[in-house]
């Protein structure tokens, strides 16, 4: 539940509502983005490591952004062919990624933590939401695509849908890009 009875009788909100959550992911993300900067104690090797599973982290954002048109229709092209929620798991190796690269373990463990703490109970509000919004088609969509790690998918390999550059820009996804630059080559200054 997430409403509580203040001592007066009147309601409140409480501070940990997903309505909450959803609007703190992205400056939770950049706080711990932060962090990390701050933190930072690259050594080549982690440094290379890291970066790796960042890219890969964002390239799955960049694909996903490609193919996602919010509120307008059901994604279920692209990579939302192997898990419901590309974007969210390319944000999770993102950051774990960019944690690796700085040579802090602790910040991986900080990811991770805040990922279930934030981005759990997001995915599940945005399961209420689609399952209202696209009623037939979220529930055959849920049935064979994963919430969150992927999976081959079954039947047709070949309905991929349209990537559009177009979609990407809208979901301003090119921020995030700027973003991954910008921590790689702090990252790599802070390296020599």
């Amino acid at each position: 539940m997430y409403m509580t009875t203040m001592p007066h009788g009147r309601l409140r909100g409480d501070l940990i509502s997903p309505e909450r959550l959803a609007r703190w992911r992205v400056p939770l993300g950049w706080f711990c983005g932060l962090s990390a900067l701050y933190f930072a104690t690259p050594t080549p090797r982690l440094y290379a490591s890291g970066v790796v599973v960042a890219l890969a982290g964002e390239l799955i954002r960049i694909w996903a952004a490609g193919h996602l048109e919010k509120n307008k229709r059901l994604a279920s092209g692209g990579p939302y062919r192997w898990t419901r929620n590309p974007l969210y798991l390319g944000s999770l190796l993102v950051g774990a990624g960019f944690s690796l690269a700085a040579g802090r373990f602790v910040l991986l463990v900080v990811v991770a933590g805040l990922f279930v703490a934030v981005y759990v109970p997001v995915m599940r509000r945005e399961e209420t939401y689609l399952g209202q919004a696209f009623p037939g088609d979220y529930a055959a969509f849920a049935e064979r695509v994963p919430l969150f790690w992927p999976r081959v998918p079954r039947g047709d390999h070949t309905a991929l849908g349209e990537y559009s550059v177009q979609r990407l820009l809208r979901n301003r996804e090119h921020w995030t890009m700027l973003g991954w630059l910008l921590v790689t080559g702090f990252l790599g200054w802070r390296l020599w």
